[in-house]
């Protein structure tokens, strides 16, 4: 009777404990499985070593390091499956539908509303992504995943974007000021006189002159530099 009674209290225990492992969370099931078996896995290799087989002691030492250090046995992980929706997170505003990659880090994006509705940002070029940002400007939400999906996918946008601003400006402004664009003619600084404006001149002029060879509408404009300079210069 004792036995038997024995016997059903092992049984009853088994039954408990198999339910609470069912209820438990899945990931801490599964990391404590990984650290239980490393350990177990350790104190083997040590009753190995102690009884000389070193052979086997290395084998089960390796595996147990293995499942301690990487969370992986071969193709099994203790740390879950590599891929599935627990790997992702996915957020919406009212332009836009991104998702996050936590394995890979790769953020992909895709446009609800707008004039670019149904595309992927990875579809658009420079000026489709400046209409982009000018047409959610005003919608911070949708503003803020767009320029994280950007310092994700086009690492130094902002630089670039930038810079070609400023070239186009500096380019307008210098059209704008016939003054400025005499002296680039001519390749002078502002404030130059007029003995560096003639012999600017004339070095520029033996290259392009039309009677050399060179080219009369770059000769009209050297000549017209050099009028339009004197004349300040006075």
């Amino acid at each position: 009777m004792t036995y038997i009674f024995l016997g059903a209290l092992a049984l009853l225990g088994a039954l408990a404990l198999g339910n609470y492992l069912l209820r438990m969370d899945r990931r801490i099931l599964r990391r404590g499985l990984r650290w239980a078996i490393g350990g177990l896995g350790i104190l083997a290799a040590a009753g190995l070593l102690f009884a000389r087989r070193f052979d086997l002691a290395l084998f089960v030492g390796a595996g147990a390091f293995a499942v301690l250090r990487t969370g992986r046995l071969g193709a099994f992980s203790f740390d879950g499956p590599a891929t599935g929706a627990g790997n992702t997170s996915k957020v919406q505003s009212h332009s836009f539908a991104m998702e996050l990659d936590h394995d890979t880090g790769a953020v992909s994006g895709r446009v609800l509303n707008g004039q670019f509705a149904g595309m992927d940002l990875m579809d658009l070029g420079e000026m489709d992504t400046r209409l982009l940002l000018a047409e959610v400007e005003e919608d911070t939400d949708s503003l803020t995943l767009l320029e994280s999906w950007l310092d994700a996918n086009r690492s130094g946008w902002r630089e670039y974007f930038a810079s070609q601003d400023a070239g186009e400006k500096s380019s307008a402004g210098t059209a704008a000021d016939p003054v400025a664009e005499a002296y680039d003619v001519l390749g002078l600084k502002p404030g130059a006189g007029h003995e560096e404006i003639r012999a600017a001149h004339r070095d520029l002029m033996k290259a392009v002159h039309p009677d050399h060879g060179g080219s009369s509408y770059l000769a009209a404009k050297i000549n017209q530099a050099r009028d339009l300079l004197l004349k300040q210069a006075l």
